[in-house]
């Protein structure tokens, strides 16, 4: 009995970790495997963190995502994922192996919601495009290297951001 009580409980925790949440983005959904980017980021965060020799510098103010207009939630979490795969993914490097895959893994999975979104025809405001434009202003005053780093490091916010939206029932 403890052994078939073990069992389940398990398979509660497995399926957890798998499980997707679709998020409400304005007139659409999407499915974010929120605990997948946890677990990956959690892997790199400390070193990504540890790296930043930036310190004073804050590309992504948590004040930025928490202000995104209404009916602006898709747009804005399209502009991020775009930034992170684009700019920040492909110039982030790590001596470490298990960071390296763990960023892959995470690209990766940004490039998968991002193909989602796609499907939502979102439509960007100019204030939307504008906070992110001031996401890229302030990333490309750093050394591209120093700058991926420190993006991957404030990737939290957006973990954060991304866990606090809406889900559907």
């Amino acid at each position: 009995m403890k052994m078939l009580l073990s069992l389940l409980l398990l398979l509660a925790c497995l399926n957890e970790l798998v499980q997707s949440r679709a998020l409400h983005l304005d007139s659409c959904s999407v499915n974010v495997h929120t605990h997948e980017l946890r677990k990956y980021y959690s892997t790199i965060r400390s070193n990504a963190i540890a790296g930043d020799s930036e310190v004073g510098v804050k590309l992504l103010e948590k004040s930025l995502i928490k202000n995104v207009q209404d009916g602006q939630t898709c747009c804005f979490l399209h502009l991020v994922l775009r930034f992170y795969v684009e700019r920040v993914f492909s110039n982030y490097a790590s001596s470490e192996p298990q960071d390296q895959s763990c960023s892959s893994a995470l690209a990766n999975a940004f490039v998968s919601i991002r193909r989602d979104i796609h499907k939502c025809h979102c439509q960007c405001s100019e204030d939307t495009q504008r906070k992110v434009d001031s996401l890229h202003a302030e990333f490309i005053k750093l050394e591209i290297s120093q700058a991926a780093q420190k993006a991957v490091g404030e990737l939290d916010t957006v973990l954060e951001w991304l866990e606090g939206l809406k889900t559907l029932r």
